[in-house]
């Protein structure tokens, strides 16, 4: 049997072969990681939804610097959380809910300024990326995508690409320097945001790949909280993407 890695950067063959069949009180499974998908995504939804509701309050009222920190809060404290998951493997059953929550406080916040500017807009990201993440579990599980060597590589290329196209212009933003022609609207801007929300999709797929594939392995139970965490990942990014992608094309129109 041949692990391979995967272009996620939470999970990778190393894990694979370091952790095969070491399981001693219970192996990880498809259906137990989904179980867990399901309850971070709805830790995710009940944290956006008290951000939502406390933005859409302040909007009405004027004031929205309060929810400002709770949206900040959250984005760092998930970036923390991520950062000790990613490091400490075994710490996932105790922080993945707790990660979900503070993205959830972020995404509740970021989504209601959108619908603010933009209404219907959040549905529609909603709807896209669920879309898009039932049709790429669909094309892997008939292996019209197959996750080969290639493949990865390619996938773990362009996001690498990616964030350190983002910590540039987060960089040179500190400095006064925008870099909104590439990150921004436009007809160039646009493009990049297709190909960021294409990389996102594919990255899915290296997600099911690392569930299907630690399950053969036979990794402890615990991976069954690291696999969901790293596909929630995944899927929070495509989301922010999609949300973002929406609006470009929305500010376009205007």
């Amino acid at each position: 049997m041949n692990f391979n890695k995967t272009s996620n950067p939470t999970l990778g063959e190393k894990i694979i072969k370091d952790y095969a069949f070491a399981a001693t009180d219970g192996a990880m499974t498809v259906q137990g990681t989904i179980n867990k998908i399901a309850l971070l995504l709805a830790l995710v939804i009940a944290g956006a939804v008290f951000t939502w509701a406390k933005t859409m309050s302040g909007v009405e009222t004027g004031s929205v610097v309060g929810v400002q920190g709770w949206m900040i809060g959250g984005s760092i404290s998930a970036f923390i959380l991520a950062l000790i998951i990613t490091f400490k493997k075994n710490l996932a059953p105790i922080l993945s809910p707790v990660y979900a929550i503070c993205e959830g406080l972020c995404l509740g916040a970021l989504s209601a300024y959108f619908e603010v500017m933009f209404p219907g807009l959040v549905m529609r990201a909603v709807l896209l990326t669920f879309s898009v993440l039932f049709g790429m579990l669909f094309m892997y599980k008939v292996q019209i995508i197959k996750v080969t060597q290639r493949f990865r590589a390619i996938v773990l290329a362009a996001t690498v690409g990616i964030a350190l196209a983002y910590l540039i212009s987060f960089i040179l933003n500190l400095f006064g320097v925008n870099m909104g022609f590439i990150l921004g609207g436009g007809s160039f801007g646009l493009i990049i945001s297709l190909v960021v929300v294409a990389v996102a999709a594919l990255n899915l797929v290296l997600d099911f790949d690392f569930i299907e594939k630690g399950t053969e392995a036979g990794l402890p139970s615990f991976f069954e909280w690291y696999g969901a965490f790293g596909l929630m990942v995944t899927l929070i990014w495509l989301y922010i993407e999609i949300l973002r992608l929406l609006a470009t094309i929305a500010s376009n129109r205007n």
